[in-house]
């Protein structure tokens, strides 16, 4: 079967690794997360420019009809986690410039008309008065909006993280559970530091490295709050034989035996990325692009569940 899917906000490619050679074209603007993709998904027609200025005609001339539409808009706007985030939900989503990317979205699927759409971001986007909103703009443009909650770590990622995917259709994915994988299993069998793409020691200053070297397993070097006055905690020591933490842009982990931070090809094994799996830009942009992805292991579920209902269409 001919599936033509188009990876919108497609960042480093997490969302695609599950759709695999079905992922026709993709849009992302920034320069070094552009080459990412370029480079791991090499048969795909990439947009590099503002979602803004692509309209659905001009894809359809490029690439063909589209039957799968997939997507991350960024989270900042929704995220409890940003401490500036907008106070009324709905300014997040209609004022906030970022926040207005998921009506970039919808617009999107109403010009290209595909047979699924899925969208993923944090709950908060579905919070009320947002899920109500989100409903009836979808019903604007004729298609149902489910809110599956899914978490990550049940299905084969070795780090917490729990995420909303809106779609015209059901994300059932019964009998895909996997067995938990901890941090020990995840980071196992690595090469030496160098000897892979991405595996690099990330720089220190001395005084924080003596401050890591009196870290056990659990503790945190720093805690922040977020806008809900939430306490966070980051540069983490992993327990080995637990799940580590949800990884985001901003997050570092401390290696659970050695008195280091992981190593961006480390921390894309947390997110359950193939080792193949080439990061490029700054190091902060590497762990960036790795923190805002869609992990791997759940894509290809979503994927299975995505390809099987079309299938039934």
């Amino acid at each position: 079967m001919d599936v033509r899917v188009l990876d919108v906000f497609a960042g480093c490619g997490g969302f695609s690794l599950g759709f695999g050679k079905s992922v026709t074209a993709a849009i992302e603007n920034h320069p070094h997360v552009v080459k990412t993709y370029m480079w791991n998904f090499p048969w795909v027609s990439i947009f590099p420019e503002d979602v803004k200025r692509i309209s659905g005609k001009a894809i359809t001339e490029s690439v063909g009809e589209i039957d799968i539409v997939i997507g991350g808009p960024p989270c900042e706007p929704f995220t409890s986690m940003n401490p500036k985030r907008r106070r009324d939900p709905l300014d997040r989503l209609l004022t906030d410039p970022q926040g207005r990317l998921v009506m970039e979205f919808m617009r999107l699927v109403d010009e290209l008309r595909p047979k699924i759409y899925v969208l993923e971001n944090v709950v908060e986007l579905i919070e009320e008065p947002l899920g109500r909103m989100l409903r009836r703009f979808f019903r604007r443009i004729g298609y149902q909006a489910y809110f599956n909650i899914l978490r990550a770590h049940k299905y084969g990622t070795p780090s917490r993280r729990v995420r909303v995917f809106i779609s015209n259709v059901k994300l059932d994915l019964t009998g895909m559970e996997e067995n938990a994988k901890y941090v020990d299993d995840a980071l196992k069998g690595l090469p030496p530091l160098g000897e892979v793409p991405n595996h690099l020691p990330v720089k220190v200053g001395k005084l924080r490295l003596r401050k890591i070297r009196r870290l056990k397993w659990g503790d945190a070097l720093f805690t922040f709050k977020d806008s809900t006055g939430k306490v966070y905690r980051n540069w983490v020591r992993l327990h080995p034989r637990r799940l580590a933490p949800t990884v985001h842009g901003k997050a570092r982990f401390i290696h659970p035996h050695e008195d280091r931070l992981l190593t961006v090809r480390e921390q894309a094994r947390l997110m359950g990325f193939p080792d193949e799996h080439v990061f490029f830009g700054g190091v902060n942009r590497q762990f960036d692009q790795v923190g805002e992805a869609v992990p791997p292991p759940l894509s290809e579920k979503i994927a299975k569940v995505v390809f099987d209902k079309l299938n039934e269409l």
